[in-house]
């Protein structure tokens, strides 16, 4: 059946932050170029949406951010140097970074006032058509993938959607967090969003997490938020909840496993579980790791029992 609602053809990448968190790592190297196995984080959420049928890519940077230009750049003293080495498998692997039929467009956030902000400027290259959000930082491994799950449910309903995890009640004030309406088959709809409510007061467990499909009206209540609050930061969940007045949304509740890889110990974990699926070294790694792990607990001394296992000692 051929629907007549705009197809979503844009996402943003809000790649400004400073990723203090993982600093003395992050000081030249933006954190979204930090590599899990073998790809950087940005190139993960770029595949994603690669496979939901989003052709142009916009990227929110900051000072700082110049990396991630260079990573989507073509390559090309690199790419003769492989071509004349006869390494065809690697060259073709690079020149996959960029695949035919899509464009990446940058646009600067000169001051750092918060995601809503961040989406805000690439108002401009978005225009009137809906648009995806995908926040690197939330690495998500699921089959299909999430975001062409959500931009399917978009254009077939015309609300935007919002992907939520259940969350411990203990979690909750880490997160903006739906009150979700009645279930209407496997639709959720969003009555109403907190942000980071307290355990006792949150309206549920359901906490959203980076990734969503959003109506172009969203951009008039993130510059009405701006206009009322100039000196703070502007939050993307208040302007959805602004949204919910006048437009539904609904929560998708995927099927697959998120990784918080702006966390150090999220990202531990993504590197372990990607590392084992990896199709090359895969194998090798889960043995490793299972003989590393399976007689005495870790030493953290420096020289303990991981530096040993893996000099073979």
């Amino acid at each position: 059946m051929t629907s007549s609602r705009p197809r979503v053809r844009k996402a943003v990448f809000p790649v400004a932050g400073l990723g203090t968190r993982f600093l003395p790592a992050t000081k030249a190297c933006p954190k979204e170029m930090l590599p899990v196995v073998d790809k950087p984080l940005i190139q993960y959420a770029v595949e994603e949406a690669a496979a939901a049928g989003i052709t142009d890519m916009i990227f929110v940077t900051g000072r700082g951010k110049r990396a991630i230009e260079d990573h989507f750049d073509k390559a090309y003293e690199l790419e003769a140097e492989l071509a004349k080495a006869g390494k065809r498998a690697m060259l073709a692997e690079l020149q996959a970074l960029v695949p035919r039929g899509l464009s990446f467009s940058f646009v600067r956030q000169v001051q750092p006032l918060g995601l809503g902000h961040a989406v805000l400027c690439a108002r401009p290259l978005v225009g009137r058509e809906p648009f995806a959000v995908l926040l690197p930082d939330d690495l998500i491994d699921a089959e299909p993938p999430v975001m062409q799950e959500m931009v399917t449910l978009y254009e077939a309903g015309g609300a935007s959607v919002i992907a939520v995890e259940d969350v411990p009640r203990t979690d909750v004030q880490q997160y903006g967090v739906i009150e979700p309406g009645p279930a209407e088959g496997s639709l959720v709809p969003i009555l109403d969003l907190v942000e980071k409510p307290r355990p006792q007061d949150a309206p549920s467990t359901l906490a959203v997490v980076g990734r969503y499909v959003l109506s172009p009206a969203v951009f008039d209540h993130l510059e009405a938020r701006t206009r009322q609050n100039l000196a703070g930061e502007i939050q993307l969940t208040d302007a959805i909840r602004d949204l919910l007045a006048s437009e539904r949304a609904i929560a998708f509740a995927f099927d697959g496993d998120r990784y918080d890889c702006g966390s150090k110990l999220g990202y531990l974990k993504a590197q372990v579980c990607f590392g084992r699926n990896h199709p090359d070294c895969g194998d090798a790694f889960a043995s490793w790791l299972a003989h590393a792990t399976a007689t005495t607990p870790v030493d953290r001394s420096r020289g303990g029992r991981m530096a040993r296992v893996a000099s073979g000692v």
